[in-house]
Formats: C-alpha cells, sequence, structure tokens
C-alpha cells in the first residue's frame, strides 16, 4: 500500500520534477520600466508556482486578461493546458515585460541568464 501511494505522489510530481531536471529553479530577474523607473521582478525557468497555482498566477502578476484566457484553455483542454504552461509561462511573462518598455535591472550574471533563457542577443 505505501508503494502504491509512494507511486501515486512521484506521478502527480512528474511534470515538477521534468521541469526542475531540464528548465532548472525558477530564479527572480530584476526589471526597470524605462520611463517611470518603477521595478519589477521577471523570472525565468520552470514555474513551479504555476504548476501549483494555475491560472491565478497571471491575475496575481497583473495580468488579468491572460490569467482568464489560460482558465478558459484549461477548461477547453481539461486541465491538461495547466500540465503545459508551467514549462512555457515564465518565459512569456519575461519577454511580455521586455516588449512593454520593461530592461534588464539585475547583476550582470543574472541578466546574461536571462539574457540566454529569452533568446536576447
Amino acid at each position: 500500500m505505501g508503494l502504491l501511494i509512494l507511486i501515486y505522489i512521484l506521478i502527480y510530481f512528474a511534470p515538477l520534477i521534468v521541469g526542475w531536471a531540464f528548465m532548472g529553479l525558477q530564479k527572480k530577474i530584476k526589471f526597470v520600466h524605462n520611463e517611470s523607473g518603477i521595478n519589477n521582478n521577471g523570472f525565468i525557468g520552470y514555474s513551479w508556482t504555476y504548476f501549483f497555482f494555475g491560472f491565478f498566477v497571471p491575475i496575481f502578476r497583473g495580468e488579468i486578461g491572460i490569467g482568464v484566457l489560460h482558465l478558459l484553455l484549461s477548461l477547453v483542454t481539461f486541465g491538461i493546458f495547466q500540465l503545459i504552461m508551467p514549462f512555457l509561462y515564465n518565459k512569456q511573462y519575461s519577454t511580455r515585460l521586455l516588449t512593454n518598455g520593461w530592461k534588464l535591472n539585475d547583476n550582470e550574471m543574472l541578466n546574461n541568464l536571462a539574457k540566454t533563457k529569452l533568446n536576447l542577443n
């Protein structure tokens, strides 16, 4: 019985384990807005927050429209969307920040890591 429970736990957390193994842990990257000077955080790597909290993550980060879209896509795909998005969400969020007037504002090592992960020059 104990072995069966362990197998169920491993199956449930398999996307999390695979995400961490291939994409690394989620890292916080600082951004600053070009015009207003406001600071914000972006992220790179596997989004464990999206794995656990799903469409609420974009809502908490201020992207209400994206969160509603993710909710609808999760309902239409019967939850399959929720398994795929942790691999994609952090990169999409950070890319949206960069295209909306934000720039990287962290130490050189993290900025270079973010540029590599986000496919920037």
